[in-house]
């Protein structure tokens, strides 16, 4: 066999892939999963012979890498339609066809060995593991215990430039959805689960999921990070912080980034520790420009290293920093330093979720009961960024007495959480509950 020119494949690929463009914006899900397994799986004759030939060209040229890449597109093609089209059941539907038998069968064809073998090997890549993300939302138990932070896992996708458009918009709209529902989720369960507890005499029926996997736990952490109130809350510190660094040098800045960080921690064990590892890399960090005057981009990347320091420096293993704040038992700390860089860089959010998908990717082959602080973790950093969200308000109000010597002796059992959905996060939920009901009642 010979290599075809690099232009026929592209022109087969573009057959192929405005073939299932044209497909999905007008024949039902069943129709279009049954014609990409005619032509990708079983490989029978398609109603269009030009898409036939189209993938037996991909095949001829005898390229591993082009096919993956034009199967892959051809899901993300579907995925995005259907996932417009509220129809999700059809993405699981899609992951589901990767574990036919047929691919597993022997054939004497060397054109369907090629194809066969070539889709064992996609199943069992990294590039599967990523678009079987796409149906962990609708299974209502995970499998893995890495499924509950989907939302993080699906953030290398769409910020890795090498994928296609298609893979990427994909993953951004489904990362957003998973948080919105997790923000809804958590505000709907702290507001009945308190009701019971406040009105006795007409509690609610049914209490709604609990999101998070610490129990009763939550609604006390909730308090303990509502808590810090006043004129020196995280975020009008953040506004502070970013008032008086402006336009300061770069040096000066780095130093009152430390200060800012070390501000307010409640524990001097841990300040201490994060003061002796972060100084030097501060001290260091990019000090060719040390007499320069403070650019946004030297912000933003100095906010972007400051949150490796924290999370993971080589985006595979867990910084020294991590292990260290994390193996004494209290996240809470490492969370709210995370939270502070996010209130006074909002574009590092971004990165920040990419490294902590980094960390669960080195956590996913642990069981769960081998790594419970690191999953620990993971619940506390997702209940402090919905607390601080932009589209819902937590509120701490005291329930019991007004009797100033005993304010004195405050308990966070005598406050209650209140949550205020703004409207952007109501219209996300209407659409995320319609979801629900076709899944659940098949409405």
């Amino acid at each position: 066999m010979f290599d075809r020119p690099k232009q026929t494949i592209w022109q087969s690929q573009e057959i192929i892939f405005r073939f299932f463009i044209d497909l999905v914006k007008k024949q039902p899900p069943e129709d279009v999963l049954l014609e990409f397994k005619q032509l990708f799986i079983y490989n029978v004759n398609n109603r269009k012979i030009e898409v036939e030939h189209a993938l037996y060209e991909i095949l001829f040229a005898n390229k591993e890498a082009d096919f993956i890449n034009t199967l892959k597109r051809c899901c993300y093609i579907l995925i995005n339609n259907w996932e417009a089209s509220r129809q999700h059941e059809s993405i699981q539907d899609l992951v589901e066809v990767f574990s036919d038998p047929i691919i597993d069968q022997y054939t004497y064809s060397q054109y369907q060995r090629r194809l066969r073998g070539w889709l064992r090997n996609f199943v069992n890549s990294k590039d599967y593991q990523e678009i079987e993300l796409f149906s962990a939302r609708y299974e209502r138990e995970a499998v893995h215990w890495s499924q509950r932070y989907t939302s993080y896992l699906l953030v290398p996708q769409y910020v890795d430039l090498d994928n296609s458009a298609e893979q990427r918009e994909a993953a951004k709209v489904r990362s957003r959805h998973l948080k919105e529902r997790f923000k809804f989720d958590l505000a709907m369960y702290t507001a009945h689960a308190q009701s019971e507890q406040t009105f006795a005499i007409n509690p609610p029926k049914k209490i709604p999921k609990n999101p998070t996997h610490l129990g009763d736990r939550v609604l006390r952490l909730i308090k303990i990070i509502l808590a810090k109130r006043g004129p020196f809350n995280y975020i009008n510190l953040a506004h502070i912080f970013t008032q008086q660094t402006e336009g300061s040098p770069y040096k000066e800045f780095k130093n009152s980034l430390l200060e800012y960080i070390l501000f307010g921690l409640d524990n001097k064990a841990f300040a201490k520790v994060i003061e002796e590892q972060l100084s030097p890399k501060l001290a260091s960090l990019y000090d060719n420009y040390d007499s320069h005057w403070l650019s946004k981009a030297l912000f933003l990347r100095t906010c972007n290293r400051a949150i490796e320091y924290f999370t993971t420096e080589d985006r595979a293993n867990p910084s020294q920093l991590f292990l260290i704040l994390l193996s004494q038992g209290n996240p809470l700390t490492l969370v709210i330093v995370l939270l502070k860089i996010i209130l006074i860089s909002k574009p590092s959010r971004v990165h920040l979720e990419a490294r902590i998908a980094d960390l669960i990717q080195y956590y996913k082959d642990y069981p769960e009961s081998e790594c419970k602080w690191a999953i620990n973790f993971l619940e506390v950093l997702n209940i402090a960024f919905a607390i601080y969200a932009e589209n819902v308000q937590y509120n701490l109000v005291e329930m019991k007495t007004d009797d100033k010597e005993e304010q004195a002796l405050v308990k966070l059992e005598d406050y209650r959480v209140f949550s205020q959905r703004h409207e952007q996060l109501e219209e996300s939920i209407n659409d995320l509950e319609l979801e629900d009901s076709i899944l659940v009642n098949g409405e």
